[in-house]
């Protein structure tokens, strides 16, 4: 059996496993099996190793990454391809097809602590007013964006939302989220007004004929996709004047330090964004405490 022929083997049985055990998405597991056959071709071309992934030692890890940091390729990159390489070993020890984890003690490279790239109050004010509501396509338009900085979803959550997910009597979705985890998010008053013009009118226009589970549709009737939505916030963005580099991950951001810059609790926000770890929320802490030290420089006396 060629290293080819055996990989393609190992990486089905990893991916089945990750799907079983986790639920997790078919773009997700194709981002594992991608950053993994790239250790596996880096394998055969840079160590001459023709027996696939399952023989790579310790120092062909090491060998590996250090070869992506002279390639200058980003550190968030080899982090997460890294973690990819540790999971995979893991299940192969699990499963007996090796003695030794390879991937023991291997550190991740040190990330830079980031703040996400946000917008403002007024920002999201023109975005959400960018949409020409007097057309159908405008008002699903404004439905979605209000949805998305009113609820916090990622936009994968968005566009796969079903009519059955939302109740416009109890005014909360019910979201499935990232490894088949549900949460329930409320909508607020402004984002379910739009959500029920939506609905009640422009979305049956849109159908037509058609039939289908899909909440936010397009013109010919079928669901929205993640890259026509991010197709539509640059747009809206551009009618709107913002520079910022923005996406819809940024309306995510958004939500959540304004939640916290008016006095939200962080365990709340955890809870809205469907973090399993708190720590993952606890960067937004950053971007609520440097409005903070603006507002003391601008309003104390000795700021």
């Amino acid at each position: 059996m060629s290293a080819a022929e055996l990989n393609a083997g190992l990486l089905d049985a990893f991916s089945d496993a990750l799907w079983l055990e986790d639920g997790l998405s078919r773009n997700t597991l194709e981002s594992y099996r991608s950053d993994l056959e790239q250790f596996g071709a880096w394998l055969t071309k840079h160590r001459h190793q023709d027996n696939g992934l399952i023989t790579a030692t310790h120092s062909d890890l090491l060998a590996f990454i250090a070869y992506k940091f002279s390639a200058r390729v980003k550190a968030s990159t080899t982090c997460r391809e890294l973690s990819s390489l540790k999971r995979f070993y893991r299940f192969l020890l699990r499963e007996g097809k090796i003695q030794v984890d390879p991937s023991l003690n291997i550190d991740a490279p040190k990330l830079p602590r980031s703040l996400p790239a946000s917008l403002t109050e007024a920002d999201i004010e023109g975005l959400l007013n960018a949409p020409d509501i007097h057309v159908p396509l405008g008002l699903r338009d404004r439905a979605m964006l209000e949805v998305l900085y009113a609820s916090g979803l990622r936009v994968s959550e968005l566009v796969s939302l079903d009519s059955a997910q939302i109740s416009l009597n109890m005014g909360i979705i019910r979201v499935m989220g990232k490894g088949g985890k549900e949460r329930l998010t409320p909508l607020g008053e402004e984002a379910l007004e739009w959500v029920s013009r939506y609905v009640t009118g422009v979305r049956r226009i849109l159908l037509g004929e058609s039939s289908s589970n899909a909440l936010f549709i397009t013109s010919r009737g079928s669901a929205m996709t993640r890259q026509a939505f991010w197709y539509l916030i640059k747009r809206y963005a551009r009618q709107a004047g913002i520079a910022k580099p923005l996406s819809p991950h940024t309306l995510r951001h958004a939500f959540a330090t304004h939640l916290l810059n008016h006095g939200a609790d962080l365990r709340v926000v955890q809870l809205l964004l469907g973090h399993a770890d708190i720590s993952t929320t606890q960067i937004y802490t950053h971007v609520a405490r440097e409005r903070l030290k603006r507002l003391h420089a601008l309003h104390h006396p000795r700021g």
